[in-house]
């Protein structure tokens, strides 16, 4: 009887959702005066609590709206962390506009959000896709394809992401020009939330697909309507809730034992704090990729860039307005323009990935490589000296090594568009008829196959 009970799928929903008491508890509630070590631990514990409710009121919700949908909605509540510290430093620039003290709250307003976007396709898409070969092993997951050769395995990913590779190019298009402006402006905003409005407009007409589940969303699927829908919204605001009020004080927490041992805030905010507060999309997506659900898991953590490379940007220019109490641009410098740069040249050379609809491990390893190697140079200020045709000898140090790994994720990237140029058009007229509302021929030309 004791075994059936602990067995029960709403059994693991209630531990999930225990995880969450201390820190509501103790913090929230009763606002008890914790020590930087305890907060950090407990904050994170309720995050972890909060993911697991978050995967599950996804799948559950998929009964009742598209699935693309429903990941779309878990993209949004689960960065919802980098909203909330973005909008505080974003908030706190705005207070005295000129000021040191205004200049560095905005350097750290770009540095976690241009942090989060590296940290989900550096450490996020790879370590996943890598994490899903290892797992096919014992889940069967049929996305996985063995290979001959060295690092040859591939994770083949599901047509219908051809919309999403279609936004997120757009939006990775256009924050190459974001720098070049005044700062993140209006125009910046319109064109980015905007982009992101149309994909939630084309995902919520998509068709709605019918997937075979198991433990606790498909006990919350056979509830009554009412109830399930009632019992998914639960899921997503309280779950939401947890992370907005848990992963900041984590985050923080976090910057503040840095200081104790000598770390720049920058470095903490920039890769710190977003590492913590990504946690949340990687459990979910690790949770799905344990069910045999690599595309899903994909489709959510393509959903989190998109939502991060539009939402994330755009709203920063509002937050700052609002604090100054007139319109004005978040003002960017040369370092920030560099960061921004990086970050658009990383999504340029994932997407050249993507279009194949597929990833390989020699993909992933190359996308995890170079993300370690601009991590190194920004975390140490390591220098190197290289000879280069027509330059001379150039020394790349901390920062100008990010239009260095710029100028290399570009020249890659491009590489890869010109040998997959077929394959490129063939996902652009996927998209545009998934656009358009023809979802009647998502099968595309064999030379999308590389």
């Amino acid at each position: 009887m004791v075994g059936q009970r602990l067995s029960h799928p709403l059994t693991a929903v209630f531990g999930a959702a225990l995880l969450t008491v201390p820190w509501l508890g103790l913090h929230t509630v009763f606002g008890v005066d914790l020590t930087t070590g305890v907060t950090v631990a407990l904050s994170g514990i309720a995050v972890l609590g909060a993911s697991f409710l978050l995967a599950w009121g996804a799948e559950t919700a998929e009964a009742d709206v598209p699935r693309a949908f429903a990941l779309a909605i878990l993209a949004v509540l689960a960065v919802a962390p980098e909203y909330a510290v973005d909008a505080l430093y974003a908030w706190e620039a705005g207070i005295n506009p000129g000021s040191p003290e205004s200049a560095e709250a905005a350097s750290l307003a770009v540095a976690n959000m241009t942090g989060a976007n590296r940290i989900l396709i550096g450490i996020g898409w790879s370590a996943i896709a890598l994490f899903t070969v290892y797992r096919a092993r014992d889940t069967g997951d049929e996305a996985v394809e063995s290979r001959p050769g060295f690092l040859a395995d591939v994770v083949r990913l599901d047509h219908g992401i051809a919309t999403e590779i279609l936004f997120l190019f757009a939006a990775t298009v256009f924050a190459f020009f974001v720098p070049l402006g005044a700062g993140i402006g209006a125009v910046d905003m319109f064109v980015l939330v905007g982009l992101y409005a149309a994909y939630i407009f084309v995902a919520m007409n998509s068709p709605h697909e019918d997937e075979e589940q198991i433990g606790v969303p498909a006990y919350l699927q056979s509830y009554r309507k009412p109830k399930r829908i009632a019992t998914t919204l639960a899921l997503f605001v309280f779950s939401g809730v947890v992370i907005l009020v848990a992963v900041e004080p984590f985050a923080h927490g976090l910057e503040a034992l840095g200081k104790s041992v000598g770390i720049p805030s920058f470095l903490m905010i920039q890769w710190v704090a977003p590492l913590a507060s990504e946690s949340p999309e990687l459990i979910v997506v690790a949770y799905l990729v344990n069910k045999a659900r690599s595309t899903a898991g994909f489709n959510a953590l393509i959903s989190s860039k998109l939502n991060q490379w539009t939402l994330l940007i755009g709203t920063l220019v509002l937050v700052y307005s609002l604090s100054l109490g007139y319109y004005g641009p978040l003002p960017l410098d040369t370092h920030q323009m560099g960061e921004l740069w990086l970050t658009a040249a990383q999504s340029y050379f994932a997407i050249a990935i993507l279009i194949t609809f597929s990833i390989s491990l020699r993909e992933a390893v190359a996308l995890l490589g170079l993300f370690l190697a601009q991590f190194v140079y920004s975390v140490t200020g390591l220098a190197l000296t290289l000879p280069i045709p027509g330059l001379g000898v150039v020394t790349f140090d901390g920062a100008t090594s990010l239009i260095g790994f710029s100028v290399i994720y570009l020249v890659v990237g491009t590489a890869l568009f010109v040998r997959r140029r077929k394959q490129l058009a063939a996902v652009a007229k996927l998209s545009v008829r998934r656009v358009r509302g023809d979802y009647g021929a998502n099968e595309i030309p064999a030379a999308v196959e590389d």
